[in-house]
């Protein structure tokens, strides 16, 4: 069996990505966003390293949700006491902190890995429209 080969530069070229958040719902959105972060866009693609880019999303308070998903979607959080378990709602959660949804759903679709939490950082969240954030035009 021949030994796969992989391309590694010594320092990744990161690009800037826009997302509009209102065109897609939370999921397709995510995981656009997810692939950006990660990398796996590009041909130089490695597990083992963050080769990701710069992601801009604008229109999150604008999200689409299908389903009775607004109802039905709860996040958990357990503080490690006894009765020390929350829940929120996606429809609580949407109205204080949309940009909290969308992270939280992209974080979930990263892999468990050393550096997500860089990947993360490279993950500009805008409510409206406008931002100064240097993405090229298209």
């Amino acid at each position: 069996m021949k030994a796969q080969k992989s391309s590694i530069t010594t320092k990744p070229v990161r690009a800037w990505h826009e997302v509009d958040a209102s065109s897609n719902s939370l999921g397709r959105v995510a995981t656009q966003i997810a692939t950006f972060l990660r990398g796996k866009n590009k041909r130089t693609f490695t597990p083992h390293v963050d080769g990701g880019d710069f992601v801009v999303v604008t229109n999150v308070d604008k999200l689409k949700f299908t389903g009775r998903k607004l109802e039905q979607k709860v996040y958990y959080h357990h503080s490690g006491y006894l009765g020390g378990l929350r829940k929120k709602t996606l429809k609580t959660e949407v109205v204080r902190k949309p940009e909290w949804v969308l992270r939280e759903a992209v974080r979930s679709m990263l892999d468990e890995v050393k550096f997500r939490k860089a990947m993360l950082a490279r993950m500009k969240v805008v409510t409206g429209s406008a931002h100064t954030f240097p993405v090229p035009k298209k």
